[in-house]
């Protein structure tokens, strides 16, 4: 499927803003499954800007505004050609992830981001002796935390962790995918955070603009990187973009900055995606 995104978010600064220094995530990456044929960042106003890949392999363009403003607008554009999701293969057993402990160390770190609540975590003893293969406990938690937490927008802020997200049993795609790798770091299976956007139709009208989302889902490793959207339960596929890999939300927000001003800010955030074809 080919699909155009436009991204299009920034600050309002009531009160004016003398100058603002930020990074941008918000050019797709291109992978086995998905490749960027063009992608433009488009920033008002004007700034000095340079782009670079991170650490974990994401497209960063950084940039300052030294100019008083009124508003911050960055437009990220793109055309992806995406894939449906490939076929898994055999995958691990629970002994061969001691292999890889050391090269994936960072995807199992239990950061307050993902660390699971006390009342999970009495949850999940059962759940890993029950499962045959890391793949089978993938399975069984995802299940578990997709029937008994509720998608439901603005039930949490951008700063909620996981262990509250649980307690509520409700929030966003990203407090999905933080319990789900904090459950599956728990039982020493790498998990890392995927962001990006994700077309909401399942078999979309070619040429009809729709309103998206940002999105984010989970990859935890099984012999290879393997995706699952414990939001929608399903394998991420044609309809998901990946923007950028981390951590956790900490390591990949579509917009992080600072700025000069003598008031408050207010963001703003909207997503258009298109197939072409």
């Amino acid at each position: 499927m080919q699909m155009r995104i436009k991204h299009t978010t920034g600050y309002v600064y009531p009160e004016g803003a003398v100058a603002s220094y930020n990074e941008a995530r918000m050019t797709p990456m291109t992978t086995a499954g998905q490749y960027v044929l063009r992608s433009r960042l488009d920033i008002t106003p004007t700034p000095w800007s340079f782009e670079y890949r991170d650490y974990w392999g994401s497209s960063v363009t950084s940039f300052e505004v030294h100019d008083p403003h009124d508003a911050l607008t960055v437009v990220a554009t793109s055309t992806v050609e995406t894939s449906p999701a490939a076929d898994r293969g055999d995958g691990v057993a629970w002994g061969d992830l001691a292999a890889v402990a050391d090269e994936w160390c960072e995807f199992l770190v239990d950061s307050p981001w993902v660390r699971p609540s006390a009342d999970l975590l009495e949850r999940l003893p059962a759940l890993r002796e029950a499962a045959a293969t890391p793949a089978d406990y993938v399975a069984a938690a995802a299940a578990l935390l997709h029937a008994e937490v509720v998608y439901q927008p603005g039930s949490t802020v951008v700063t909620t962790v996981a262990a509250d997200a649980w307690d509520s049993r409700a929030g966003v795609c990203q407090d999905f995918a933080h319990l789900l790798i904090g459950v599956l770091r728990w039982a020493g299976i790498p998990a890392r955070y995927v962001s990006g956007y994700l077309h909401p139709a399942t078999d979309p009208e070619i040429g009809e603009p729709v309103e998206g989302e940002s999105h984010a889902w989970v990859e935890w490793w099984d012999g290879e990187w393997t995706g699952w959207d414990v939001t929608n339960d399903v394998v991420p596929g044609e309809q998901h973009v990946i923007v950028a890999r981390g951590r956790d939300y900490a390591d990949n927000p579509p917009l992080r900055g600072i700025y000069a001003t003598p008031g408050e800010s207010e963001m703003f955030v909207t997503v258009e995606i298109t197939r072409l074809r």
